[in-house]
């Protein structure tokens, strides 16, 4: 959410006048906060030059079936509000994907430019997760959804090389393409001692352990059973410890697998409020990256900036040549081992375990990263001249 705040305050900042439509949120607060939300229909920002108008619209599910409806209602919504909003220019990002294409129509009937922000490639992400496969009939509505979205778009920001060059083999001209990538606050982000941090006395962890900490979504995409066989194969160490941060579609499996066998070195934590953000990934000793393979060229996880960000060394297991792998491996900031590799991975928990004197120079180093590559206003810069330019 951030890093949309970010864009469109960039956007104000700069002398444009934005109006962003959203339901009231659902993901990642508790239900007094959406209750809150669901009373403000209407925030002013920026000086009156950002406002955001939210609408009710049920939460979202984890049902397959009920997500999809309130995907379809949200995009209607948004439609016939656009559709009798002036405005000289359409942005959108890429959640959910059918988000592009009522855009795309909308630039049709309104005629002006539409700035397409991809942060998720669809269909590629399903078939990576395994929902469906290549050429079924899914798949094909998905294309069709896909090639729609990057016609109508005038400009489409990806968040990296590797997005650029899958869309460019699907056709979309290069000149089309901006490549911007996610950013982190480096001021919201920093790091926090483990005397100074509230979670260990909260959920009662244990600060004299070696943890390793996987904060997010837990999904399909996420390779979480990889994840609890190494940590079973570690109980061995009982000084290593393994915290899971966050909730999803598959955090019932493994709240199902760590009880049923007894895995006592994971501690499972709910998602954190935004404002403890630093305090969430400064409590490792490293930063999980996990997933299964095939995802690096469709996903770039924008939690690893808040990793590095927080001066913490990022142990990753993804795709080897991916963009992912390329920056960890550059910086020096951690390691990269291939996906499914569970014998990898266990070495790699192990090698940093061993090796914790030289964890601080490695985390060092994505904190320099960070400051140098991925902040706020280096993002914003970037945005302000797409805008420009596509306006012109």
């Amino acid at each position: 959410m951030y890093l949309t705040e970010n864009i469109f305050e960039g956007f104000a900042e700069d002398g444009n006048q934005v109006e962003l439509y959203v339901p009231s949120p659902t993901r990642g607060i508790s239900a007094e906060e959406r209750k809150k939300y669901s009373k403000i229909k209407k925030e002013v920002r920026c000086g009156g030059r950002f406002i955001i108008h939210r609408f009710s619209l049920y939460g979202e599910k984890k049902n397959t079936l009920l997500r999809a409806i309130r995907y379809v209602l949200l995009e209607i919504m948004f439609f016939f509000r656009g559709l009798f909003k002036k405005c000289d220019l359409i942005f959108v990002q890429s959640t959910p994907p059918i988000q592009g294409m009522m855009a795309a129509t909308l630039k049709k009937l309104k005629r002006v430019p539409f700035v397409y922000n991809l942060q998720d490639i669809f269909p590629d992400s399903l078939v990576n997760t395994g929902m469906t496969r290549e050429n079924s009939f899914l798949w094909k509505i998905g294309r069709f959804v896909e090639n729609y979205t990057y016609r109508g778009a005038d400009k489409i920001v990806v968040i990296s090389e590797d997005f650029k060059n899958n869309i460019m083999a699907k056709g979309v001209p290069e000149e089309k393409i901006a490549v911007i990538e996610n950013w982190v606050d480096e001021q919201a982000v920093i790091s926090v001692s483990r005397e100074n941090n509230s979670l260990f006395d909260k959920y009662g962890l244990d600060r004299d352990k070696f943890y390793i900490c996987y904060s997010g979504n837990i999904g399909f995409t996420q390779n979480m059973d990889m994840l609890l066989d190494t940590a079973k194969e570690l109980m061995i160490y009982k000084d290593i410890g393994f915290v899971i941060i966050g909730d999803g579609a598959y955090k019932s499996r493994i709240e199902e697998r760590v009880k049923a066998e007894n895995i006592s070195n994971v501690a499972l934590l709910p998602f954190q409020p935004y404002e403890n953000i630093s305090e969430v990934f400064s409590l490792g000793d490293a930063g999980l990256i996990i997933s299964k393979p095939g995802v690096g060229t469709n996903s770039v996880p924008s939690k690893t900036w808040s990793i590095m960000s927080a001066g913490r060394p990022v142990i990753a297991s993804f795709d080897k040549g991916s963009e992912l792998d390329r920056v960890i491996t550059e910086t020096g900031c951690g390691v990269c081992v291939p996906p499914d590799d569970i014998e990898k991975f266990k070495s790699a928990v192990l090698d940093f375990y061993e090796s914790r004197d030289r964890l601080a120079e490695k985390g060092k180093r994505g904190r320099d990263y960070i400051l140098k590559n991925l902040t706020r206003e280096i993002g914003v810069r970037k945005w302000n001249l797409i805008i420009s330019t596509v306006r012109k």
